[in-house]
């Protein structure tokens, strides 16, 4: 059986950020979907879909420590159409025993004045993304069924996720998770990191430290080797509201691109997101 690959869906999202007119600043979790249809899943729970993507999820993780792969972060600001700062940062990533490895082959100076990026802003980054519900995750969360969803030419099931409770110094994800009807397997998910601070921290003989707000993030994955869903694309697209009033529109764009599994010399999924 054939199985279809995210390569036009992405591309297709990827080029809306380059044509004026479609530059919006509030990320569409549902672009590129169809409606969603309120019925139940045929012949399967809600509760046994679940438990299977979880496993995926965890398969999928480990899987990942296999390959090695490129990773690509631009962080902009605008003024209208026209970035006025950014961060860029372009690394080869590896894993040894299981512990993940980061070479920055290219990191210009950053050029953003508006706004600061935080350590908790670059575990984000790093980390965050794309959110994986493995069982050891999956106790934290609350996970809700809402229906069915065409999304490109994959049929998919679709979750709302909320965290449960939310420990001091820990970053969550809320947000929605879309899961392709057959594998079983999360192919895109859309939302944000929480808790955000969302008022300045004040030290003493110090500034007021500015809040993290965090965007709204929608990532996509591709499928390869006919299974595993790997992610290829991360994007934000919206308007920060700050702590004293201001308003700042940012976009943030991570590409994942020329996963190789680490013993070979070869590339098992092609650069199929745009430039």
């Amino acid at each position: 059986m054939n199985r279809i690959k995210l390569s036009s869906w992405i591309l297709w999202t990827g080029l809306t950020l380059v044509l004026p007119l479609s530059l919006g600043a509030q990320t569409n979790c549902d672009e590129g979907a169809g409606p969603l249809r309120q019925v139940q899943p045929n012949g399967i729970s809600s509760g046994e879909i679940i438990k299977k993507l979880s496993a995926q999820e965890k398969l999928f993780q480990e899987e990942q420590t296999h390959y090695t792969y490129a990773m690509e972060v631009s962080i902009q600001t605008l003024e209208g159409q026209i970035a006025d700062g950014e961060f860029r940062r372009v690394s080869q990533i590896s894993y040894a025993q299981g512990k993940r490895l980061e070479n920055v082959l290219f990191a210009p100076q950053s050029t953003l004045v508006r706004i600061t990026l935080t350590k908790e802003d670059f575990d984000d980054i790093d980390h965050r993304p794309p959110f994986v519900l493995t069982p050891e995750e999956l106790p934290q969360y609350d996970v809700a069924y809402v229906g069915q969803q065409k999304v490109d030419q994959l049929e998919t099931y679709v979750f709302e996720v909320t965290p449960k409770h939310m420990e001091k110094g820990r970053r969550y994800f809320q947000g929605k998770m879309w899961v392709e009807t057959t594998d079983l397997a999360v192919v895109k998910s859309c939302g944000k990191n929480v808790p955000e601070q969302v008022e300045p921290v004040k030290k003493k003989k110090h500034r007021p430290v500015q809040p993290n707000v965090s965007p709204t993030f929608v990532t996509y994955r591709e499928q390869f080797e006919d299974k595993y869903w790997f992610p290829t694309y991360v994007r934000a697209d919206e308007t920060l509201h700050l702590f004293n009033g201001d308003t700042c529109h940012v976009r943030e764009v991570i590409k994942y691109t020329k996963y190789k599994r680490a013993d070979s010399n070869a590339s098992t999924i092609s650069n199929a997101t745009p430039k």
